[in-house]
């Protein structure tokens, strides 16, 4: 079985001697959603940006379904769904525009991107915007369309930097059997947050980042332990200091 994505050795260096991200390797395998947990600044971002292709980096290699980000970056784009932490979202068109731009990147047919634009706006509750100006949305609202553009071509590989910051408690619910869905169907998730309790219910694996480095790595239940993942990630924080 491939992974989905396989990150070895990837170091990131933004000036001389300042790693961001030093000599990191993790893997994610289809249906498995993988949390990504680290303080502010620790180099989840960096690592994410990394994996979906918008950062070039050092050392190291980064593999999407067995293609090599660094040299077959289309093909890996085409496999991979993106939502970074606060979407930039084209202003001047509607929402509608977005998703069916969305669905002509990735090669999406008509009936396909129908069924699909339906189904999920009417679980995110923007049916009614849909013809409205992106301008004219919440941060909420924005969030949702750029989930939805995301869904649309059912990717190999979903990242999402924080995608739970901002979404009400319905849409966050409904996000959560999504995700599960699209691994069910053998997808594989990446994904960064700060809202461990939701990482713990939610992921098979995990991995902690301090520092630019790996502290551990590993199924829910091992990391986890006897107690709960904000006991291990206060532990990690407690021995930095």
């Amino acid at each position: 079985m491939h992974t989905v994505l396989e990150i070895k050795n990837f170091t990131k260096e933004y000036s001389p001697g300042k790693k961001a991200v030093e000599n990191l390797s993790l893997s994610v395998m289809p249906g498995e959603i993988h949390g990504f947990i680290g303080h502010n600044g620790a180099g989840k971002t960096t690592t994410i940006r990394a994996v979906v292709g918008v950062m070039g980096f050092n050392e190291g290699e980064i593999l999407i379904n067995g293609h090599s980000a660094k040299t077959e970056p289309v093909k890996c784009k085409l496999l991979t769904a993106y939502i970074p932490d606060n979407p930039d979202l084209y202003d001047y068109i509607t929402g509608i525009q977005y998703l069916n731009y969305m669905a002509d990147m990735f090669f999406v047919d008509r009936k396909t991107r129908e069924e699909r634009i339906k189904e999920y706006a009417e679980l995110f509750g923007i049916t009614d915007s849909l013809g409205n100006l992106v301008s004219s949305y919440s941060h909420g609202m924005k969030q949702k369309l750029a989930l939805i553009g995301a869904f649309i071509h059912e990717p190999k590989l979903l990242v999402l930097d924080e995608p739970f910051v901002g979404l009400d408690p319905e849409a966050a619910f409904h996000l959560k059997q999504i995700m599960r869905d699209l691994c069910n169907q053998g997808s594989a998730i990446f994904f960064s947050t700060h809202v461990l309790d939701v990482a713990e219910k939610l992921c098979d694996k995990v991995s902690i980042i301090k520092h630019g480095k790996l502290i551990i790595s590993g199924n829910m239940g091992a990391v986890r332990g006897s107690g709960s993942l904000e006991d291990v990630f206060m532990e990690v924080v407690e021995n930095e200091k």
